[in-house]
């Protein structure tokens, strides 16, 4: 069957999703005359105008119940329709996975945004954090509407990042006007402790901001799980200590790794997981053909594979 894309829009009852997919289906530039099926899973105040519409191949179809969000009514309702694509006006007080787990393996997902009002999104939060956390677990845009000019934009700022590093995050102001998130995110991890402790979901952008700015990590102790290469060209006392890392899709996964020096490097075989504790040291290591980082084991204990165990920017 061909791949039919799905465009995703999460958020909570009167957020603004009905509006922005209404305008986005009024241009042009997106609705050439495909044949669209819209699901919608909540009604709110609005409702959706087809004559002001360039073409009006739109087949609406409303989900009351999540009993009805089945693999076999969706495949009914592509089939009944011929469409060539799918829009998902998701009701935000039911879990995503809910949507994930009836996909039609043909139903591939190409976008995905998330809605939330500024006004009422912390309170949400406050009172739902289950379902705010679920909507932006998974978003890549997010879109903070009726944004007051005086607002301080911080709390929408860490609320989003709490949850996901990658996710793009615009507001939308009362006057209409838009701007993109340029607030700095802090590195989620201490750089000052004793022991920088690297979680699993963190070791990529650790490894990066180390390659950007070695001066910041020489001397300091590291501690991260990694996976071990092995070679038998290696010297008995060092091994190769990394993660597998995806910047953006499976095609670019690539092992960045750092040269250990440790006693029982020999004793290591590739593909074991470690915990290594070490010192972190730059200069020309002997596996180096020029300067770069490097570490010297203070300890490094057999591991399990983590739930994750290829590292991204997430």
């Amino acid at each position: 069957m061909k791949d039919i894309p799905v465009y995703l829009f999460t958020g909570f009852l009167e957020s603004g999703k009905t509006k922005f997919i209404q305008e986005t289906l009024e241009d042009p530039r997106f609705n050439a005359g495909e044949k669209t099926l819209l699901l919608v899973c909540e009604e709110g105040e609005e409702e959706y105008n087809l004559e002001t519409m360039p073409h009006k191949n739109i087949f609406i179809h409303t989900i009351e119940d999540k009993s009805d969000l089945t693999t076999e009514n969706i495949l009914s309702l592509i089939k009944q329709t011929n469409a060539e694509r799918v829009l998902v006006e998701y009701n935000g007080m039911w879990l995503l996975n809910q949507l994930f787990s009836v996909f039609p393996k043909n139903c591939v997902l190409s976008q995905e945004f998330c809605f939330m009002d500024s006004n009422t999104i912390l309170s949400y939060n406050a009172n739902m954090r289950q379902l705010v956390f679920d909507k932006l677990s998974t978003a890549e845009l997010v879109i903070f509407n009726r944004v007051e000019q005086s607002a301080d934009l911080t709390p929408l700022h860490k609320l989003v990042r709490a949850v996901s590093r990658r996710a793009e995050i615009i507001y939308e102001f009362t006057d209409g006007s838009i701007m993109p998130d340029n607030i700095e995110d802090p590195l989620p991890f201490d750089v000052e402790a004793k022991v920088i402790d690297i979680a699993d979901r963190d070791y990529a952008i650790w490894f990066q901001d180390m390659m950007n700015d070695m001066p910041k990590y020489s001397g300091k102790t590291i501690k991260f799980r990694g996976i071990v290469a092995r070679d038998k060209k290696l010297p008995d006392d060092t091994f190769i200590v990394g993660r597998q890392i995806m910047n953006c899709c499976a095609e670019d996964i690539q092992y960045c790794g750092i040269a250990c020096d440790w006693a029982d490097a020999k004793n290591l075989k590739t593909s074991d997981w470690v915990i290594v504790t070490a010192k972190l040291s730059v200069g020309v290591h002997k596996l180096y053909r020029s300067k770069g980082p490097y570490l010297t084991a203070i300890s490094v204990e057999k591991s399990t594979e983590p739930q994750e165990p290829v590292a991204t920017f997430y």
